[in-house]
C-alpha cells in the first residue's frame, strides 16, 4: 500500500509515539476522569485487529502544553483503493476541552489531502468509570466508524461523475465561506487550485476536483480538520444528491 504523509498535518506540534507516555494526566476528581492520551491510543491500536485493520503508519501532534492531543493512523483491511487510504483521526484533552473522539477520515495518495467523513465520540464525558470502559467504548466506536468507511466508495464515485462549471465552483466555494470551511482569505487559493490543478488527477471539472481544491488549502490545520471537512462533505453531498 503506498504511504500518506501523515505528518503535514501536524504542523509544528508533531511528537514521536513515545513522547505521548511522558505527558503528565491530571489528578482525577470526584465526577472527571482524565484519560492518558499514551493509554487512549494503546487501546485504539490494540483493538484494530479485531476489526481487521492493521496500521499502515501514525502521525502523533500535542498542544504546547501536552494538554491536547490529536493523531492520525493510516489504517488497511486487505482491500486498496488506487485513490485514497482510510485513516482514522483521534484527539483527547487534559483541560476537559473535548471529549475523546474518533473520526473516519481518507487521504488522498496523489496530494497528501486528507477529509474527515463522521466522528464517534469515544466517551461525552470523562466519568470516573472511563478507565475501565475504555475498551468496550473503543471497539463500539470502531464498529460506527467502519460503517462510515464504507460509505466513502460511493461518495467519491459520484463525485468524480458529477461534472462542475466555473460558476459552479465558484458558488460552491462561497457556501465554503459561509459554512466556515475556509476563510475569506482562503477563496483565492481555492480557486487558483480549481483552475489550475497541480495535479492531473484534478485536471476534469468534477466535483472531486474542486472538494481537493478545498483540502489543498487546509493542510496543517488538523485541530479544526474534522469539523472543516465533514461541512465540506455536506456541501458536496447536497450538490451531487449524495444521502450520507
Amino acid at each position: 500500500m503506498p504511504y500518506c504523509n501523515l505528518m503535514l498535518h501536524c504542523g509544528a506540534h508533531a511528537v514521536p509515539r513515545k513522547e505521548l507516555a511522558h505527558v503528565r494526566t491530571p489528578q482525577a476528581t470526584e465526577t472527571w476522569q482524565p484519560i492518558p492520551h499514551d493509554t487512549y491510543v494503546r487501546h485504539i491500536e490494540s483493538e484494530l485487529p479485531n476489526y481487521n485493520l492493521s496500521i499502515v503508519q501514525q502521525a502523533h501532534a500535542l498542544t504546547h502544553d501536552g494538554s491536547r492531543y490529536f493523531g492520525l493512523i493510516q489504517v488497511q483491511n486487505g482491500c486498496s483503493n488506487p485513490d485514497y487510504t482510510w485513516v482514522l483521526g483521534l484527539r483527547n484533552s487534559h483541560d476537559k476541552s473535548l471529549p475523546a473522539g474518533l473520526v473516519a477520515g481518507s487521504q488522498v495518495f496523489v496530494c497528501d489531502n486528507l477529509a474527515f467523513c463522521g466522528e464517534v465520540h469515544v466517551s461525552r464525558k470523562h466519568t470516573t468509570n472511563i478507565l475501565r470502559d475504555l475498551p468496550m467504548l473503543v471497539g463500539s466506536a470502531l464498529e460506527r466508524l467502519l460503517a462510515l468507511f464504507r460509505t466513502q466508495d460511493q461518495r467519491v464515485d459520484q463525485y468524480k461523475t458529477a461534472r462542475l462549471s466555473d460558476a459552479d465552483a465558484h458558488d460552491l466555494t462561497v457556501r465554503a465561506l459561509d459554512a466556515d470551511v475556509i476563510c475569506a482569505s482562503r477563496i483565492p487559493d481555492v480557486l487558483k487550485e480549481w483552475r489550475e490543478p497541480r495535479y492531473d488527477a484534478f485536471k476534469p471539472r468534477t466535483a472531486w476536483s474542486w472538494f481537493n481544491a478545498v483540502t489543498e488549502t487546509l493542510k496543517g490545520s488538523l485541530h479544526v480538520l474534522p469539523r472543516r471537512t465533514q461541512a465540506l462533505y455536506r456541501i458536496c453531498d447536497a450538490y451531487v444528491g449524495h444521502a450520507a
